[in-house]
């Protein structure tokens, strides 16, 4: 039976989220997902009297084709797939995932190669096509999210289909007032942080680039950033899963990292190139209906009353001059329930146990 929640993801992604034209050429990039989606996201192309290219993969194919990953090889590919990418004005991925895991066996050589091969077509379609970005609800996200699959899947569109254009003006007045600020100072449990976003501009995430969306984000001065944080909720990265990663910070850079067990690998990946040890973006997540972390970043980071702290690769829309191959968001929950926390702008209280204060933002507070 056709499930009519995914005719309306369709309509939102190409009519709200990439806003598609008549005429316009999209990609659609379809990872491990049923056949449905894609049917009614290319029923919906056609709607709009555009054209729809499809690709579609298969993670454990794509876990072989980087354990043999030759760099040879791999320009090729970059090469045909930039190729493609010029070609389109917009690009939808849509990723579904029976094993988070999947590429853990994968050497850091070779995802490294990969992904430096991969990074001008990636910023070709983050700098010149109209895109986004978003999971699928399988079974494997449902148990990192310790749920039901039938509970997953209606907690995942009651996320997904959020109307995210009543929260733009809250969102653009928190625009603004991150414009206006020069020093941020945040504290809570094992973190007392301070950096400048002085002159780096705040971008509106209200469901135009990631499904689920719901965060305000820009930059630190690459410099500027001392003192320490501990992450409180998990992260996964290059298919590793870490917990409780604590980072200290001297004139920008992460001096020192940490994270039990997984000390080794957290470091390895930071060593990748000289931009993965500075910060590439500081974000604030306000989703009312994401509440708990589940190892999946494009949900972990629109938690409610929560940031996220990125070290590597700046976005050019709010650059601090940064350049990685990494780019890694990690999260810190600020509720009451996760230890609490402070945010200040400029010395002023803004959120308090990710509760913001300002009324013109209660909006965001869900």
């Amino acid at each position: 039976m056709h499930d009519s929640r995914i005719d309306a993801l369709a309509t939102q992604l190409v009519g709200y989220s990439i806003d598609l034209k008549k005429g316009e050429k999209v990609l659609l990039d379809l990872y491990d997902v049923p056949d449905s989606i894609g049917v009614a996201l290319i029923r919906e192309v056609r709607k709009k009297k555009a054209f729809p290219f499809v690709r579609v993969h298969q993670a454990r194919l794509s876990r072989e084709m980087l354990k043999g990953a030759e760099d040879e090889q791999y320009k090729v590919i970059s090469r045909h797939l930039l190729a493609e990418m010029k070609d389109m004005d917009a690009y939808l991925a849509v990723r579904g995932s029976n094993n988070i895991s999947e590429t853990s066996d994968v050497s850091a050589q070779k995802m490294q190669l990969a992904m430096k091969r991969m990074r001008p077509v990636i910023d070709h379609r983050v700098k010149k096509t109209k895109w986004c970005v978003l999971r699928w609800p399988t079974s494997s996200m449902a148990q990192q999210a310790n749920m039901s699959t039938e509970a997953f899947e209606d907690f995942y569109f009651n996320v997904c289909l959020l109307n995210y254009k009543a929260l733009l003006p809250s969102m653009n007045a928190l625009k603004r007032l991150m414009d206006k600020t020069e020093q941020v100072h945040i504290t809570g449990p094992g973190t007392d942080l301070k950096f400048s976003i002085k002159d780096i501009p705040a971008i509106v995430c209200g469901g135009n680039y990631n499904i689920p969306d719901g965060e305000v984000f820009t930059a630190p001065v690459k410099d500027s950033v001392e003192g320490v944080i501990t992450h409180n909720a998990p992260t996964i990265y290059q298919g590793i899963a870490f917990d409780s990663i604590r980072l200290e910070f001297k004139k920008g850079k992460i001096i020192k990292a940490e994270a039990g067990a997984k000390t080794k690998e957290l470091n390895r990946i930071l060593d990748t190139d000289a931009g993965a040890r500075y910060i590439g973006e500081f974000a604030l997540g306000f989703h009312p209906v994401i509440r708990e972390p589940m190892r999946d970043i494009l949900f972990d980071e629109k938690i409610a009353g929560s940031f996220h702290f990125t070290p590597g690769q700046a976005y050019e829309i709010a650059d601090n001059g940064n350049q990685s191959q990494i780019h890694w968001d990690m999260v810190n929950i600020q509720r009451k329930d996760y230890g609490g926390g402070e945010i200040y702008f400029d010395g002023k209280l803004i959120r308090k146990n990710g509760i913001f204060l300002p009324k013109n933002l209660a909006k965001l507070n869900g």
